[in-house]
Order: structure tokens, then C-alpha cells, then sequence
């Protein structure tokens, strides 16, 4: 079951990031530990002016931020989350001129880290342009106990 408060909060905060605002990108679905994204195509984001090809660092950065919604959204109880650490497999170039989505999931949340995978495709997610899989460090209040 989905926990109202995480979602609410993970919506409202991370969706509205100074990251996400400047990227124009957007938090479709939110719930249960998951998030689908969306990153429409925008000239600012172009790595190869040459191709349109939207840059690699722009994909990893999307699959970093959904992955954490997707552990916002499974935390029982709201806490700061870091990164610790993200590995990114590129498929393909995307293509340009179209919109980039992002799914993620939260796999698993132990005391201290959260563990998720995500995906970045383009027309259908049976075509990645990127996998990864991530861990997030979990800072508990009670960290020190």
C-alpha cells in the first residue's frame, strides 16, 4: 500500500526541485515505492549539437532523481536520502527530438540504504536507452543508536 504522506511529499518536493524545474521535466506517477518521469525534449539539454542527441550526463542525472522518488515513496516515515552510489548502463544514443521517460522502482529499504533500478526509454520501454541501478544511504534520526 502506498504511503499517502511519502507520495504527497516526494511530489510536491522533489518534483519542484531547482534540478527538475530547469530540466522542464515532470513526475508523472508516484506510488508504492515507484515513479514514472517524463523529460520532454529541449534544445538546452542537447550534448552534440551536430546529432540532437539529448547528453548522457542529462540521463543519468533523470535516473538518479526518479529512482529517488521511488525511495521517497516507499519510506515509511519521511528522512533525508543521499545517493551512495548509481550505475548506469547505456543501450543507445537517444532520439532526438522526443520526449524521455523514466520509471523507476525501490527494490528494497534496509535500516540504512534503499536499493532501486530504474529505466530510461523513448517510444516503448522494450527499447532502453539507459538502465541503471541504484543505492541510497538512509539518514535515520536515530542514526546514532
Amino acid at each position: 500500500m502506498a504511503n499517502d504522506i511519502a507520495d504527497t511529499f516526494a511530489a510536491a518536493r522533489m518534483g519542484g526541485t531547482a534540478f527538475i524545474v530547469s530540466l522542464g521535466g515532470e513526475i508523472l506517477e508516484i506510488g508504492g515505492g515507484k515513479s514514472l518521469t517524463r523529460l520532454p525534449y529541449a534544445a538546452h539539454l542537447v550534448g552534440d549539437p551536430d546529432t540532437g542527441v539529448v547528453h548522457g550526463g542529462v540521463i543519468t542525472a533523470m535516473l538518479d532523481q526518479s529512482c529517488g522518488i521511488a525511495v521517497a515513496s516507499a519510506l515509511k516515515e519521511l528522512m533525508p536520502f543521499a545517493t551512495l552510489d548509481l550505475r548506469i548502463d547505456y543501450m543507445k544514443p537517444a532520439t532526438p527530438h522526443a520526449d524521455i521517460f523514466v520509471e523507476a522502482e525501490c527494490l528494497k529499504v534496509t535500516h540504512e540504504v534503499a536499493f532501486t533500478r530504474g529505466i530510461a526509454y523513448q517510444a516503448s520501454r522494450d527499447e532502453p536507452i539507459a538502465l541503471s541501478t541504484g543505492t541510497f544511504m538512509l539518514i535515520r534520526a536515530d542514526r546514532g543508536t
